[in-house]
């Protein structure tokens, strides 16, 4: 019998902890029970099971893409399936993805003792790719649920969206206890997220095991800004498409909604805080603000692949609509510099897939009508290490922001990186091929993409999850092998 089941050669290995500006070193992978079981120069391989010669492609950790949505626009167990090939695609192996209770996802409420196991079965047994969930508390009875989330399913991470205080989904809300599914006496607002904070940081001190890892999410827009500036676009009528959408969510409702999250967090003692796709120089400009003002909370700083690729002039068409909105060029290279500086901690899709007939209102031109989001999770890793290399991202900072950072923050203590004793997640990439994206040749199910025509300069050949070869030569391999991931011990 082979002691080794699968033999990875010839791959120049990037790795977080590389001393930055030094080159991948050319070694081979050895993999058991999904393991790596060594990483060194010339192993043998007469006693491997299968041998894959890598032809000194990059290594990469397979990618924790830290930010989807499974099942928002689609049945959560057809996306689960669909969407983690379009994951696997990009080199992404561990999906995390956001889920709530109200309008979309189950299109239920009630508490997560009933609505979490259903979530669960829904994706059991589909997924391409490992996967987690983390959980909003959307009323005062999921805050009491948050210990028994932790313990019971391995969730330690939850989310607030700052801006349903009086926006739905994809603009105005006309009832929010009717979008959400909320008890009609309660508000989802400033002090729903004060309350949700306090509870974080109580499941924190009562479980200390964990506490580490327990942290809390925040989409950071302003209600009230949004609203009166959607108003004030749509009455002047002087701009359309995504540009007229940016201006109804401006910047500067993002940088307001951090600092107000910022200084919650202070007031309740809660030290673990995510600030999630941040959009634009006002935003990451407030984050790092409130970094300096409150060194004693542990800020991470999160930012989209859609953000660093496209603005609100390049991006194909009205599918570019998203939450935050896509920018301009200005803000787009703002997100670099910050990138570069090493003040983003980690880069993620947030891929929700969308539907063609889904995504557009009966006026497919109007920007008002069509419904934010899109997929993009295929395009994650080629993405980040085709524009990082043009601008001088060192690869082991690709490797950072892709894996080691998300695997730490959010508790995946097996995953984030190509060493001994850690999962054989791999992605393999070619930095040297040039090519196109075409929403035609994307294993999602969205069939358009707001990066259509773009031109990429990276792509990624192999994907390994757990050392089972799931994506090889442009497709697919294999039934699904994803396994949910409890998370913080």
């Amino acid at each position: 019998m082979a002691t080794t089941e699968l033999l990875l050669k010839n791959v120049r290995v990037v790795r977080p902890d590389a001393p930055e500006g030094s080159e991948p070193e050319l070694l081979d992978i050895a993999v058991d029970a999904g393991t790596i079981a060594r990483v060194a120069p010339g192993l043998p391989d007469d006693d491997a099971a299968t041998v894959i010669d890598g032809g000194g492609r990059l290594a990469f950790p397979g990618v924790v893409d830290a930010h989807q949505h499974w099942g928002i626009y689609n049945e959560l167990g057809t996306d689960t399936r669909t969407e983690s090939r379009a994951g696997a695609q990009g080199g992404v192996t561990t999906a995390l993805t956001y889920m709530r209770t109200g309008q979309y996802y189950l299109n239920k409420g009630g508490p997560y003792r009933e609505f979490f196991p259903e979530v669960l079965s829904a994706a059991e047994g589909k997924s391409h790719v490992d996967y987690a969930f983390h959980l909003a508390p959307m009323m005062a009875e999921h805050i009491d649920e948050i210990p028994y989330l932790v313990e019971e399913h391995g969730v330690t991470s939850f989310k607030i969206f700052m801006f349903y205080g009086s926006h739905g989904l994809h603009g105005r809300s006309s009832s929010q206890s009717d979008f959400l599914m909320t008890p009609p006496e309660e508000r989802y607002d400033v002090a729903h997220f004060e309350f949700v904070m306090r509870g974080v940081q109580k499941a924190r001190e009562q479980l200390g095991d964990y506490a580490p890892h327990i942290s809390l999410s925040l989409h950071c827009e302003t209600a009230e800004i949004m609203t009166a500036y959607t108003r004030m676009v749509e009455q002047e009528g002087t701009l359309t498409g995504l540009r007229a959408y940016s201006a109804s969510r401006p910047p500067h409702s993002e940088g307001l909604a951090v600092t107000i999250a910022s200084y919650l967090a202070h007031e309740t003692g809660l030290p673990n805080i995510n600030l999630l796709h941040l959009s634009s120089e006002k935003a990451l400009s407030a984050a790092l603000t409130m970094a300096g003002a409150f060194p004693h909370i542990d800020f991470r700083r999160e930012v989209t692949i859609g953000h660093l690729l496209a603005d609100v002039d390049t991006a194909h068409g009205l599918g570019g609509k998203v939450n935050p909105p896509l920018r301009d060029r200005a803000d787009v290279e703002a997100l670099w510099r910050h990138v570069l500086a090493g003040e983003v901690d980690w880069v993620v899709s947030d891929h929700a897939c969308c539907r063609d007939e889904m995504k557009f209102g009966a006026d497919r031109d109007d920007i008002f009508l069509a419904k934010s989001g899109f997929g993009g999770a295929e395009y994650l890793l080629p993405g980040l290490v085709g524009e990082g290399l043009k601008r001088g991202l060192p690869l082991q900072r690709v490797a950072q922001l892709t894996s080691w950072n998300p695997a730490r923050r959010y508790g995946l203590l097996n995953k984030g990186t190509i060493a001994e004793g850690y999962d054989a997640d791999i992605a393999l990439v070619d930095p040297d091929v040039s090519w196109t994206v075409r929403a035609a040749d994307s294993e999602s199910t969205q069939e358009y993409t707001p990066f259509e025509g773009f031109p990429m300069t990276a792509r990624v050949t192999d994907t390994f999850v757990r050392g089972h070869r799931v994506y090889a030569d442009g497709r697919i391999a294999g039934d699904p092998v994803g396994r949910y991931l409890r998370r913080g011990r």
